[in-house]
């Protein structure tokens, strides 16, 4: 689920139909970040647990379906 892009409130969840989609723009748009940051010290210590927790579910999402066709 994401906040609302406009208003700042209110969450806005992905269509299902477009859940992967908007999911991986998402993603690469991270992981472009994360290769431009020298480092976290710019990072919020909320924002650099939950980089920490995506880069670690990428890793559990590639194991649970590194096989998938």
């Amino acid at each position: 689920m994401r906040v609302h892009p406009l208003t700042g409130g209110g969450v806005v969840g992905n269509m299902s139909y477009c859940r992967f989609e908007n999911t991986l723009r998402d993603l690469r748009d991270c992981w472009e970040a994360l290769g431009e940051m020298p480092d976290t010290k710019e990072l919020s210590p909320s924002e650099k647990e939950a980089m920490k927790t995506l880069i670690l579910l990428c890793g559990d999402i590639y194991g649970d379906f590194e096989d998938f066709e």
